[in-house]
């Protein structure tokens, strides 16, 4: 068995795992209005997240 003789820094451990990280977001629709989300994110067009209100939008008229 190999036995580390010195610890492995953050950074290159970070750089070891670079490729885990260039996969581009899931989305999906809002169950209340149908504008494309992030998942498990609140939508940004009606402040709703699995349908209930999570941000009061301000209504300009």
């Amino acid at each position: 068995m190999a036995h580390p003789k010195h610890r492995t820094s953050k950074q290159r451990r970070n750089k070891r795992r670079t490729h885990l990280k260039t996969t581009p977001a899931t989305l999906a629709s809002c169950s209340n209005c149908g504008a494309t989300v992030k998942y498990h994110t609140v939508c940004p067009e009606c402040g709703y997240y699995r349908g209930k209100l999570a941000i009061e939008k301000e209504v300009t008229a």
